[in-house]
C-alpha cells in the first residue's frame, strides 16, 4: 500500500471495492477503539491522581471540569476549521491531541497545571468527537445505524475495558506511576490516529456539508434534548465517580474494577440496545432512559440520607451507564429528521449546546457539594424528568416535517 493512495477521495460507493478493513466503517470502529485508551485511562486515573497528588477538594474538582467542558461550549468552531480541513483529517488531528494532553498530565499535578493540560486534552475529544459523530450519521446507512452505533459502542466499551483491566491487572503488582499509565495510554491513542491518517484513503460523503452555522426551527426539540442530556450527564460524570473516592475511599485499582464492570455490561448491551431501538423507536428508548436515569439519581441522593454502602453505590453507577447507552436514540432520531447536508454543522452547534450548562455546572455544584452533595443529586433527579417530558414529544416516526408531535401525525 502507497502513501499515494492513501490521500485519494473516494465515495463511499467506491470504497466497497476496498478490503473491508480498509472501508469507512472500519476507519470508524478504529478510532471508537482508540479514543477510549487515552480518555478511559485519563478517566479512570483523574479522582485518585488529583486527590493524592495535587490535594484537591469538590470545589477543585468542579473547576477543572468546568475548564474541560469550554472546548465543548466551543465546538460550534468545528464549521469554521472544515472550511479548510476535511471532517476526516480533522478527526484525527484532534485524536491525535487528545492522545499526546494524556500522555503529558502527570507532568503537571497543580490545579493551575492539571487546567491547562486538561483543556489540550479536551479540545483534542471534543472536536473529535464532535466531527465523529457527524462522520458516523454521512457515513452509516439510516436503515443500519441504530445496529451500527450499537456496536460502535461496544468497540469502545471494549477498548475502555482494556484499558481499565491493564490498569486493575498491573497497577499495584508493578508499582505503576501515574506518570509511565498517562504516556502508555496517550502514545498509544496517538499513535492509532496516525496509522488511520497513513493507512486509509478519504472518505467522500455522498451529500456536501453546509460550511456555516445551521439552527433551524423544526431541530428545537433536538436541541433540547441535547441540553438537557450534556446538563444532567455532567453531575454524573464529575460528581458519581469522585463520591466514590471521597466518600467510600476506594483506591485506583477499586474504582478501576468498578469501571470495567461498568465496561462489560455495556459491551453486551449496547448491541442489544441498538436494536431494541431500531425494533420500538427513539420514543420508547427515550423514555425508558431518562425514568431510569431519574430513578438512578434519587436512589444516589437515598446513599448521602441512608448510607447503603459502597456495594449499593457501585451497582447505581454500572446501571446508570446502561441507561446513558440508550443515548444513542438521540443521533438516530436527529438523522431522520435532518436534511443530508444539515448533518456536520449540525453536529457542531449541538455538541456546542450539549455543553452550554457543562461550562457553568461543575464549577457551581462544586461550592453546592461542599454543603450538601444530596442536592446535587437532587437536581439531576429534576433535569431527567425534564427530559422525559421532552421525549413524550418524539413521533414514534419521526421524518422530515415529523419532527415532534405538534407538527404532524405520530
Amino acid at each position: 500500500m502507497a502513501l499515494g493512495d492513501t490521500l485519494k477521495t473516494l465515495s463511499l460507493s467506491e470504497a466497497e471495492a476496498l478490503p473491508i478493513w480498509r472501508r469507512p466503517v472500519a476507519l470508524l470502529a478504529v478510532m471508537a477503539f482508540a479514543m477510549p485508551i487515552a480518555f478511559a485511562t485519563w478517566s479512570a486515573l483523574l479522582n485518585n491522581f488529583v486527590i493524592e497528588m495535587a490535594g484537591f477538594d469538590g470545589s477543585d474538582i468542579g473547576w477543572l471540569h468546568t475548564v474541560r467542558e469550554i472546548p465543548g461550549f466551543l465546538a460550534i468552531g468545528v464549521i469554521l476549521l472544515i472550511l479548510f480541513i476535511r471532517e476526516q483529517v480533522l478527526g484525527l488531528i484532534s485524536l491525535m491531541l487528545l492522545g499526546i494532553a494524556t500522555a503529558m498530565t502527570a507532568q503537571f499535578p497543580s490545579l493551575g497545571g492539571l487546567l491547562f493540560v486538561t483543556l489540550l486534552s479536551s479540545i483534542g475529544f471534543h472536536y473529535y468527537e464532535t466531527v465523529n459523530q457527524s462522520l458516523q450519521l454521512q457515513w452509516i446507512d439510516k436503515k443500519k445505524a441504530p445496529q451500527t452505533l450499537g456496536w460502535l459502542l461496544s468497540i469502545g466499551s471494549g477498548a475502555t475495558l482494556v484499558a481499565y483491566a491493564l490498569i486493575v491487572l498491573t497497577w499495584r503488582a508493578y508499582d505503576l506511576s501515574y506518570d509511565l499509565v498517562y504516556w502508555v495510554a496517550g502514545g498509544t491513542t496517538a499513535a492509532i490516529a496516525l496509522f488511520c491518517f497513513l493507512a486509509y484513503p478519504q472518505f467522500e460523503s455522498p451529500n456536501p456539508q453546509t460550511k456555516k452555522m445551521v439552527l433551524r426551527k423544526r431541530y428545537w426539540l433536538y436541541y433540547a434534548l441535547q441540553f438537557m442530556s450534556g446538563a444532567r450527564r455532567q453531575i454524573f460524570v464529575v460528581f458519581a465517580g469522585f463520591m466514590m473516592v471521597e466518600r467510600y475511599g476506594f483506591e485506583v485499582h477499586q474504582i478501576t474494577a468498578l469501571f470495567m464492570g461498568t465496561l462489560l455490561a455495556n459491551m453486551v448491551a449496547a448491541p442489544l440496545l441498538g436494536a431494541v431501538v431500531a425494533r420500538f423507536g427513539e420514543r420508547l428508548a427515550l423514555i425508558i432512559e431518562y425514568a431510569g436515569l431519574g430513578m438512578v439519581f434519587i436512589l444516589y441522593a437515598g446513599l448521602y440520607w441512608f448510607d447503603w454502602g459502597p456495594v449499593m453505590a457501585g451497582a447505581l453507577y454500572v446501571v446508570n451507564h446502561l441507561f446513558f447507552a440508550l443515548a444513542l436514540a438521540i443521533k438516530t432520531y436527529f438523522q431522520k429528521i435532518a436534511a443530508p447536508g444539515d448533518i456536520a454543522p449540525t453536529a457542531a452547534v449541538a455538541f456546542t449546546i450539549n455543553h452550554i450548562a457543562a461550562v457553568f455546572l461543575p464549577a457551581g455544584l462544586g461550592y453546592l457539594w461542599l454543603t450538601s452533595p444530596v442536592s446535587v443529586f437532587v437536581l439531576a433527579a429534576a433535569m431527567a424528568l425534564v427530559s422525559l417530558l421532552l421525549s413524550l414529544l418524539v413521533p414514534r416516526h419521526p421524518e422530515p416535517g415529523r419532527e415532534t408531535l405538534l407538527v404532524g401525525p405520530p
